[in-house]
């Protein structure tokens, strides 16, 4: 119902099994999810967008019905970089050889990584309330620290996280959306929040998920130190803000990491698609129409 006239497919890339919903027709673009969602979290966005653009929503790997593949000792198997080519080769086996990209939390550093990595695949870059990896990590402080309090307790040794989250994983998830919202748990509709929590139940996503979050502190942030000041987003790029990031400059963060870079902040809490669906639609149709 949340996704009508939309094709449910599965699609086997190098390192997973990508689940994804495709629709419309025009310009591709690519929708990539945040944690601890799915696609499910672009309803109220992709239908309209497929009005002029062939849509393609996918879970990443390790979240929603993606497959869950290990991580390694190193944690690689959940690097941005990995997840980036799943999206690369999922829109290939599409048939799109160059496309948009649009990313909301975990789903917008995978997003870039894309674009740095792929730069002839990427012809847009929309990041939806993040700041690039290396900065979060960077710019740690109190008030950091407080609202992104799961960067630290996720990445801890396993299984010290699946442990406790395991314990009452729905009691998590529901305090986790609710508190990072602008507007509590109602915010979200009730055909989605019961998706997301059938997902976040199981125990093999909550495992990935925190793969997924240390492969940020370690992999991930590795490779973004690599890069910032020697390569560039070359596309353009734009920056959606919820009321948070919109506190710590980020047109002025982004600017080191992307040649043409747009922000827009929006006045709610860190859902933009669920909270604001009508100003981030219209934000992604001007961008992409460019």
């Amino acid at each position: 119902m949340m996704f009508e006239g939309f094709e449910r497919k599965q699609i086997e890339t190098s390192g997973a099994t990508i689940n994804l919903v495709a629709g419309g027709r025009g310009p591709p673009v690519l929708l990539l999810h945040g944690y601890p969602e799915s696609h499910v979290m672009w309803h109220r966005v992709a239908p309209a967008l497929a009005n002029e653009h062939s849509v393609v929503a996918m879970d990443l790997r390790g979240y929603g019905d993606s497959s869950k593949p290990p991580g390694g000792d190193d944690h690689a198997g959940y690097s941005k970089r990995a997840m980036a080519l799943d999206g690369v080769e999922v829109m290939r086996a599409l048939g799109h050889e160059r496309f948009a990209v649009v990313g909301h939390d975990r789903g917008a550093r995978v997003a870039y990584r894309m674009a740095l990595d792929h730069p002839a695949s990427v012809t847009k870059l929309a990041v939806l309330d993040i700041l690039p990896t290396y900065e979060v990590y960077r710019l740690v402080n109190r008030l950091t620290a407080t609202a992104y309090y799961h960067w630290f307790f996720l990445i801890q040794p396993y299984d010290l996280p699946e442990r406790l989250i395991g314990a009452d994983p729905q009691y998590f998830f529901r305090t986790a959306l609710g508190r990072w919202s602008g507007g509590g748990i109602e915010v979200f509709a009730e055909e989605a929040l019961a998706e997301y929590l059938r997902c976040f139940s199981d125990p093999a996503t909550v495992h990935a998920t925190c793969e997924d979050y240390r492969a940020g502190a370690s992999v991930d942030f590795a490779m973004d130190e690599a890069d910032l000041g020697k390569r560039k987003i070359a596309c353009p790029t734009l920056v959606l803000n919820g009321r948070f990031i919109s506190r710590l400059n980020p047109l002025e963060v982004w600017g080191q990491w992307a040649d043409d870079v747009t922000s827009i902040d929006f006045p709610c809490g860190h859902f933009l698609p669920e909270e604001a669906p009508e100003e981030t639609l219209a934000a992604l149709h001007e961008f992409l129409a460019r």
